[in-house]
This record gives structure tokens, C-alpha cells and sequence, in this order.
């Protein structure tokens, strides 16, 4: 059991929220210091208990709210608070909105500084629950205990759980009765797993002692109504996993994809590992606009596939694209963007630093009858050079849609050098956006900038600016 916090409390009271965080905490300001309040909402005056002291800033949390928000909303979940997946859900959907769309301008206005067209109106997601594809979620055999739990002052018995980490504790999981963000059968497929687990006496991993037979549960779906399953365990317990494996098989007849992998490493990537299929298909397909997508256990889509569709169409129509030219599509993962814009190009060239990820790609384009695709895997800063250039052609358009770290100075160096005519960026950081626009700005100019809200609940927001360049 946890150990209750014995260090002297500091409460201060009647703190008025003023703000929201990029990072999706609320924020309070005092004559000495800036605030980051856990548990707030904009327009929340509350009683905060300080976690965490700096020389120009304080972290909180609440433990009273004097007055709340007409922002404010009671929150879905009941695991709202402690699990740190959906922050925001006690903020109206409006009003997240709001704040994602102020996070984009604060983010291009202050750190890009540079000359701006209005930013376009964020773009809502239609669902604002069970709009994910793909939830994992990780066993452990000494769940984490909320406040309730330890001030009953009873011993928990059975401490194993199913669940997702806690915030910034890799050891610690939060056992999830019911999850929002996935829709049917998805909560009932993990809690059959769990009971079924229970029942029979498999052993819960424990990642301190690395012990334990189940590690990990990952649960994917498409819009067309296909399901794919992926168990992990530590190790090759066959008459355990067979048990395990039929019996979802058999509760679940909508799994059409029912695989496993045995991870005996320190860490929970399988990404290296070799995954077995135990009954149905090795994949599962994804349809957006006529084009068929396939998914594997290692393969990367965008999580909410609705609103995917949207910040595609976004990008395709930035790219403004006439049938004549050289698409160069940087960061293009599993192809998705590469395979949606082809019809419309000439030729579309991929770059993407995971060799799996390349392969999905041209298996997309095959899907599909697309012809006008290459894909290469390497370091974005080492493929893109002047041999390449000379072999694939000199771009007119750039697409590129990096990691939240966004784009290497290499690469942003070299754009500049090969001078497309536009550049497409989408970022689901708009700080290092803003950081990589600044850098561009010598040469383009920002003419389009849209903001699309890809997750609900959450202070994530995905941007897509266009920039041309200068006469």
C-alpha cells in the first residue's frame, strides 16, 4: 500500500482559473507566481493543495471548488481524475474546442512571429465519445489504490489489475472498469480477458521482478465493423494461451483478427517481435473514400479514423493539386496521406524512417491499383539529398506530417534548398510547428492555417498549415 505523504501541506484558497495549459492543465495567476492547477476548470475559483514548487511557477492540485464554471461539466467517467487519458472531460465541448483553437494561435503568434493569415475555425470532431480505433492497455499484479481505496484502511486482497498507466509512473496501473473513447465490444472483450484470467489463476506481469504470464492487450477496430485482438505475454505458456485464445474466440465472434506475441523483453514494444496469428485474418482493413487501407498488429493509422478522413481532405485541398505534379510525402508512415492524394498527382514519393511501416505502404498502393507511388525507409535527414532529389524528381508540393518533435534542422534546411512551390505541413504539436514555420519563413509564406480536433476530452489538437513560396 501506498505511503500517505508526510511532508507539510500548503493550501491556498480561493484561486480564480484563468486559463487552460498546451498541456491541458488549468492556470491560475498570483503577484508571485504563475499556477498549474490539476483538476481545474477555466473560470473555477477552488482551494489548491501545492505538489510542486519553482522559482517562477507552482504545480496544484485541487481539493475544493468554492465556485465553479459555466464552463464546466460533470465529468463521463468514472475514472476521471486519476486516470490521465481525457483531462478535459469536465469541460464542455465547446469550450474545449475554444481552447485547442487559442493553443494554435498562441503557439504561431508567439514563438513563430511571423506574418499570419486568420486562422481558420478548428474543425469538430463529430463524436466526441468512442471515436478511438485502437486502445492498449497493460496488466499488473499490483494495481494502483485510489484515495478511496486507502482510506477505507483495509487490506486489498486481489491487487491485480487491467488497465492504463497512471501519469508519469510506469510501474502503476489503473484498473479500468469502462472506457469512453472505444466503442462496443471493446470493454466488454477486456473485461472478459480479465475475469477469464481470474477465474483460471494466469498471472498478472509484474514489471519490477519481471515475472508474470500477461503483459499487454491491444484491441483495434475499423468503421467497417472488423476487429483485431493482439495479446502479449512474458512467456510460451501454450496450454494457457490456447485456454485464453479460445475462449475470446468463442465470446467474441465479431474478432477477425485474433493474434499473440511473446515478449520476454524489459520493455513492452513488439514492434521487433514476431506476432502469431491464432485464428483469422493477419490484418484488418480500413475503407476511406473508396480506398482500402490495410492494418496489421505493428501498423500505424490514425487513431480516430473519422476525423483522419477530414485532416486528409484538409491536406489534400491545401496541396491544391492538378494532376501534373511531384508529391514528395515526408513522415508517410504507412502511406495513408501518399495513397489519399495519388489520384490527383502525378507522382507521389514517400519517406519514412520505419521499414515496416514502408512495407504497409506499397502493400496500400497494390491494394488500391496505385501505380504513381515510391516508398523509401530511412532517416529523413539522410534520404532526403541532392542524389534523391536527382532520382525522384524535384517536388512541387511537400507534405510533411513529422513527429511531435517535428521536423530535424537538416530537414528543414534541405526543403528550403529544394524550393517547392508549396509546402503542407501537418503537426500535432503546434509548438515545434511554429518553431519549424519561423525557420521556413525566409522563403514562404503562411497562407492557410487549420486546426483539427482529432481527440475529444484532450488537449491534443492536430494543424495543417500551407505555406507558398515567395515571388
Amino acid at each position: 500500500m501506498r505511503k500517505m505523504d508526510k511532508k507539510p501541506v500548503q493550501i491556498v484558497e480561493n484561486i480564480a482559473v484563468i486559463d487552460a495549459s498546451s498541456d491541458g492543465q488549468a492556470v491560475a495567476k498570483t503577484e508571485e507566481y504563475v499556477m498549474f492547477i490539476k483538476g481545474a476548470v477555466p473560470g473555477d475559483i477552488v482551494d489548491v493543495q501545492i505538489t510542486r514548487k519553482k522559482s517562477k511557477y507552482r504545480e496544484a492540485k485541487v481539493i475544493a471548488i468554492k465556485q465553479k464554471s459555466d464552463k464546466r461539466i460533470d465529468a463521463v467517467c468514472a475514472h476521471f481524475g486519476v486516470c490521465g487519458g481525457c483531462k478535459w472531460q469536465s469541460m464542455s465541448y465547446d469550450w474545449q474546442l475554444f481552447y485547442k483553437q487559442k493553443q494554435v494561435t498562441d503557439a504561431l503568434t508567439r514563438l513563430a512571429k511571423i506574418e499570419l493569415p486568420e486562422i481558420q475555425k478548428i474543425l469538430p470532431s463529430a463524436k466526441t465519445y468512442h471515436y478511438r480505433n485502437k486502445l492498449e492497455y497493460t496488466f499488473s499484479n499490483k494495481k494502483w489504490l485510489t484515495e478511496e481505496e486507502i482510506s477505507t484502511n483495509q487490506e486489498i486482497g486481489n491487487r491485480n489489475a487491467l488497465g492504463f498507466h497512471i501519469p508519469g509512473l510506469f510501474d502503476k496501473i489503473l484498473d479500468i472498469d469502462t472506457c469512453y473513447l472505444q466503442e462496443d465490444p471493446s470493454n466488454a472483450i477486456r473485461l472478459a480477458v480479465k475475469k477469464f484470467a481470474l477465474e483460471n489463476n494466469l498471472t498478472f506481469f509484474d514489471i519490477r521482478e519481471q515475472i508474470g504470464l500477461l503483459r499487454n492487450i491491444i484491441i483495434r477496430s475499423t468503421s467497417t465493423g472488423e476487429w483485431m485482438v493482439i495479446l502479449s505475454f512474458y512467456y510460451d505458456d501454450k496450454e494457457n494461451i490456447s485456454k485464453l485464445m479460445d475462449h475470446l474466440s468463442e465470446q467474441f465472434p465479431q474478432i477477425t483478427s485474433l493474434q499473440y506475441v511473446i515478449n520476454s523483453k524489459k520493455n513492452d514494444t513488439i514492434g521487433d517481435l514476431d506476432i502469431i496469428v491464432f485464428k483469422g485474418n493477419d490484418s484488418i482493413y480500413e475503407n476511406m473514400e473508396g480506398l482500402k487501407f490495410k492494418i496489421g498488429p505493428k501498423s500505424f493509422y490514425q487513431t480516430n479514423s473519422d476525423q483522419a478522413y477530414e485532416l486528409y481532405k484538409v491536406t489534400r485541398d491545401f496541396a491544391a493539386l492538378t494532376g501534373t505534379e511531384i508529391v514528395y510525402d515526408l513522415y508517410t508512415g504507412t502511406g495513408t496521406i501518399a495513397n489519399f492524394v495519388a489520384h490527383q498527382a502525378k507522382k507521389v514519393v514517400g519517406v519514412e524512417y520505419v521499414p515496416a511501416a514502408i512495407e504497409d505502404a506499397k502493400v496500400n498502393s497494390g491494394l488500391n491499383s496505385i501505380t504513381n507511388t515510391s516508398f523509401y525507409a530511412g532517416d529523413m535527414k539522410d534520404v532526403l539529398n541532392d542524389e534523391f532529389v536527382k532520382q525522384n524528381g524535384k517536388p512541387d508540393v511537400i507534405i510533411t506530417d513529422p513527429p511531435r518533435a517535428g521536423m530535424h534542422d537538416d530537414v528543414t534546411k534541405k526543403i528550403l534548398e529544394i524550393e517547392p512551390n508549396r509546402i503542407v505541413y501537418v503537426s500535432c504539436n503546434p509548438a515545434t510547428q511554429a518553431r519549424d514555420l519561423q525557420l521556413l519563413d525566409s522563403k514562404y509564406k503562411v497562407v492557410k492555417v487549420q486546426p483539427v480536433d482529432m481527440f475529444p476530452q484532450t488537449h491534443h489538437v492536430e494543424n495543417v498549415v500551407l505555406l507558398e513560396i515567395r515571388a
